[in-house]
């Protein structure tokens, strides 16, 4: 799929998975809709003088599973929303289809002059379901977290020694065995990061004491990861 392809998905994903083929921007090349079609990805239908556009259920698992795919260049702002949104659905254990919802009836009716309504539409209220169970985090994911912590303290800079207990506090939703199992990995496995401690007993704060991390010897207050 071409990056441009892919951007039409996400056009319609952002339409809770259908459009008029006017509306969507970019605009809709015809060798675009067709390779989409042939890979059974959407569906078009003619609406009056109109084509709309639908997404079929290969297209929503493509979608749940692309959110990283390439876009074209003057659209890295929503590639990086996609990551993050993929971020938060990993997190709270969600589908790609549970967080957009629902979609109205489809077709819609064409309009007496045999073209297709331009009418604002109420978005359907959510379909009711269970709770689900929050999933625990991988460690990859526990990994990936801690990183991104690190990066928000420093502004995304590397290299710079980070207190734990700072970190910890970007990691509210992880408790504190399981931060300590991720650093312990890290501290094992990776050349790239390292750890530091305070000498000093009297500058060591309660609460610096409390968010250390121990890998068996003495305790290490600091944490960083290099470029």
């Amino acid at each position: 799929m071409t990056p441009k392809q892919t951007l039409i998905m996400w056009c319609l994903l952002g339409r809770q998975g259908q459009a008029m083929q006017g509306e969507i921007v970019p605009k809709v090349e015809k060798t675009d809709r067709e390779a989409l079609v042939a890979e059974r990805l959407i569906s078009s239908t003619k609406i009056g003088r109109s084509i709309g556009l639908k997404l079929e259920d290969k297209g929503w698992a493509w979608a749940g599973q692309h959110l990283g795919d390439e876009l074209p260049k003057n659209y890295q702002v929503l590639q990086q929303w996609l990551a993050l949104l993929q971020q938060h659905l990993d997190k709270n254990g969600e589908t790609l289809a549970d967080f957009i919802g629902q979609a109205p009836d489809w077709p819609p009716a064409a309009s007496a002059k045999d073209k297709a309504p331009k009418r604002k539409r109420t978005p359907a209220p959510p379909r009711p379901r269970e709770p689900k169970p929050a999933s625990p985090p991988t460690p990859e994911q526990v990994r990936a977290r801690i990183e991104q912590a690190y990066l928000t303290i420093t502004n995304g800079r590397r290299g710079e020694p980070v207190a734990l207990g700072k970190l910890r506090a970007e990691l509210p939703d992880l408790d504190s065995a399981t931060v300590d199992a991720a650093l312990l990995r890290i501290h094992k496995t990776e050349r790239g990061a390292g750890f530091g401690r305070n000498d000093d007993p009297k500058d060591i704060s309660t609460d610096e004491a409390h968010a250390a991390f121990s890998a068996g010897g003495d305790p290490y207050h600091f944490i960083w990861f290099q470029a």
